[in-house]
C-alpha cells in the first residue's frame, strides 16, 4: 500500500476515541455527500450482532448514505438493550450530521457479551463536533480489534475510484457473503446493480478465506457508490473483484499469529463447489495448520482433510498432491524422493501453494488460509479478560 489511496469523490471520514477502548480509537464514520446506491453482505451466524438487522433493512431499499462503526465491543447476546443502544447511536449520529436514520448503516465489533457504554458514546457525541476529513486514516484505525494494521486498498477505472477498507484478524470465515469491510466508489451504479456486482465479488473474494473457520458474528462488507462518473461495467466489476481480492488477502496476511500463508487450489472437481468444499477443508483443519507452522510437509493430514470432505466425489487412486512444483502424492503412493525439497520449500517461503488434482471433472477453485501457531492461542485464550 502506498502512503495515501485514493479517495472516491463524495465522501468523507471520521474517527475517534469514545470510550470503548481505554485509549485507542474505537469509533468511526463513513459519510457520503448525498445518499447513495448501496448494498450489503452480512454474516449467516444465526448469533449475530445486533447491528446486522438493522442493517439489513436499512439497505434493503439500496439507499445509504453513512456508516457508523463502534469497536471494542461487539453488541452480540445483548437482547432488547443492545438493539436500543444501536438505535441510540443511529439517532446521535443523525442529529449531528442531518442524515436520516434509515440512510446509516451501523456495524459494531469486538468481544461478545457486554453491553455497549451507550452514556459515554452519547455524551462524547453531544459534545463534540464531528469534524469530518478527507482522509480515511482514522477511520481506519477506529475500526481495528486485534489486527496489526489498517489495511486499505484503491483502484482507479476510467475517471472512478474504488476504495476498500477492511478490518479482520480472528474469528475470520466469512460465508455470506469479525470481519467488517467497506467499499465506496465515485462510478455510477443503478439500484438493481449494485447487490450483484457485489456478491459477485465477495463470492470469489472474502468467501474464499478462512483464518480459523470461525464465521463470526458481525460479518459485514457494504458497497456504496456516489454515482459521479459513467464507467464500463464490466471494466468496474473486474476492478471491484480485483479489489476485494486484494482486501481478503490482506486479512489473511494480517490474521492472528499467522507467520505462513497457505494457497489452496483444488482442481478437475465435479462443480467449483466441490472444490470449494476441499479447499476449505484443508485450510481450516487445524492438523494440517499446525504442521505448516512446523514447516512439515505431513501430506496424510491433507489426504484427511479432503477424505473427510462432505458430497466430495473422488477417486483416492487418481488423486495428486503437489507442495509448490513437488508432488508429495499420486498413484495412490507417496512421492518419497521429493520429502526434502518440500520440506525446505516450506521453510522458506511465507507463502505456500498447495495443489490438489483430482482428476475427476473440470472445474477448480482457490481457497486461502494460514497457520496456526502459538500466538495465535496467546491472543485467544486471554482475549477478554
Amino acid at each position: 500500500m502506498g502512503n495515501y489511496e485514493k479517495v472516491p469523490k463524495g465522501f468523507k471520514f471520521y474517527g475517534t476515541h469514545v470510550g470503548i477502548k481505554k485509549k485507542r480509537k474505537d469509533f468511526g464514520l463513513i459519510v457520503a455527500d448525498a445518499i447513495c446506491h448501496a448494498a450489503a453482505v452480512f454474516t449467516k451466524n444465526t448469533f449475530c450482532g445486533e447491528c446486522i438487522p438493522i442493517g439489513r433493512a436499512h439497505v434493503e431499499n439500496a439507499e445509504l448514505q453513512a456508516v457508523v462503526v463502534t469497536s471494542g465491543i461487539a453488541n452480540v447476546a445483548t437482547g432488547q438493550t443492545g438493539r436500543e443502544n444501536e438505535y441510540r447511536i443511529l439517532d446521535s449520529v443523525s442529529n449531528q450530521l442531518q442524515i436520516e436514520t434509515n440512510n446509516i448503516l451501523p456495524s459494531s465489533t469486538g468481544v461478545i457479551g457486554p453491553q455497549l457504554p451507550i452514556d459515554l458514546i452519547e455524551t462524547f457525541l453531544d459534545a463534540e463536533t464531528i469534524e469530518l476529513k478527507e482522509n480515511y486514516e482514522d477511520f481506519a484505525h477506529a475500526i481495528l480489534t486485534t489486527d496489526q494494521q489498517i489495511k486499505v486498498r484503491s483502484i482507479t477505472i476510467g475517471e472512478a475510484t474504488i476504495l476498500g477498507v477492511v478490518k479482520g484478524s480472528g474469528m475470520i470465515e466469512p460465508n455470506m457473503a469479525t470481519m467488517l469491510a467497506y467499499v465506496l466508489t465515485d462510478a455510477k451504479i443503478e439500484k438493481e446493480e449494485i447487490y450483484p456486482m457485489l456478491k459477485t465479488a465477495v463470492d470469489q473474494s472474502f468467501n474464499t478465506i478462512s483464518i480459523d473457520s470461525d464465521t463470526s458474528t458481525s460479518d459485514t462488507v457494504a458497497f456504496l457508490a456516489s454515482r459521479h462518473y459513467d464507467v464500463d461495467k464490466a471494466a468496474l466489476q473486474m476492478g471491484l473483484n480485483q479489489l476485494c481480492k486484494e482486501l481478503a488477502l490482506a486479512v489473511v496476511k494480517d490474521a492472528e499469529g499467522a507467520t505462513k500463508t497457505m494457497f489452496v487450489t483444488v482442481k478437475n472437481a465435479e462443480s467449483k463447489e466441490q472444490a470449494k468444499l476441499a479447499g476449505k477443508s484443508i485450510i481450516n483443519s487445524p492438523l494440517v495448520k499446525t504442521a505448516l507452522f512446523g514447516n512439515d510437509p505431513n501430506w496424510g493430514r491433507i489426504a484427511m482433510a479432503l477424505g473427510k470432505t462432505e458430497g466430495l466425489v473422488f477417486d483416492l487412486n487418481k488423486v495428486e498432491i503437489y507442495y509448490g512444483d513437488y508432488a508429495i502424492f499420486s498413484n495412490n503412493n507417496e512421492e518419497k524422493q521429493h520429502i526434502d525439497q518440500i520440506a525446505a520449500y516450506i521453510k522458506q517461503h511465507e507463502d505456500i501453494y498447495l495443489t490438489v488434482d483430482l482428476h475427476h471433472g473440470t472445474e477448480c477453485f482457490e481457497v486461502i488460509g494460514c497457520d496456526l501457531s502459538y500466538e495465535y492461542v496467546k491472543i485467544n485464550s486471554d482475549y477478554s479478560t
